[in-house]
């Protein structure tokens, strides 16, 4: 059987949109599998609305441009707006809890709100917000192994931020367990 998904990660510039996306893709890479990563930002970048899409296929990827997701990362409200209404039945959207005020209202797709940046204060780096999401979405859809966005991790950061891969490896994990945490909850809207 093929797998394929196809996801929207989306948020302000300089909450690690781009390298969520990048970090997901690495990985897929380290397995062999057929990516895509399509980058989309303002000219303001940092505080700018950013996204990008990523396709992690077992098979080859006939385009990189989709308006129709298996999957949304939200990072912000207005990402929120523009995408909550793009996901497929069946889908998954994963949102960062403090930043939405208008939480989606869907009911055919599977819904999680994770406190990421919460979390990532607790771990002590702010930075992480993006890697406790990419865990919370990794539990719910394994298209890579977690070891591999561990390793890909460190082979991306410079030498100077190596020091940051034992927080962003909890990090990780730490994302995994709130999205087994929010399924236990009898709502997570």
């Amino acid at each position: 059987m093929i797998t394929t998904q196809e996801i929207i990660i989306a948020g302000f510039g300089g909450q690690g949109v781009l390298s969520m996306g990048q970090l997901l893709v690495y990985a897929a890479m380290l397995e062999n599998k057929e990516i895509s990563w399509m980058p989309s930002y303002g000219p303001e970048m940092r505080g700018g609305t950013a996204n990008c899409i990523v396709i992690v296929s077992d098979a080859k990827i006939s385009s990189p441009i989709l308006s129709k997701f298996d999957s949304a990362l939200i990072l912000n409200q207005p990402s929120m707006d523009k995408f909550a209404d793009k996901v497929h039945p069946g889908g998954l959207l994963i949102y960062e809890r403090s930043t939405i005020i208008n939480p989606p209202t869907r009911t055919d797709i599977e819904i999680l709100n994770i406190p990421a940046v919460e979390e990532a204060h607790r771990l002590g780096s702010k930075q992480v917000a993006n890697v406790v999401l990419l865990g919370a979405y990794l539990e719910r859809r394994p298209v890579v192994k977690p070891e591999n966005v561990v390793l890909a991790l460190s082979k991306v950061l410079p030498k100077h931020r190596q020091h940051l891969l034992p927080v962003n490896e909890n990090a990780l994990v730490r994302g995994k367990e709130l999205a087994m945490e929010a399924m236990a909850e009898p709502s997570t809207r």
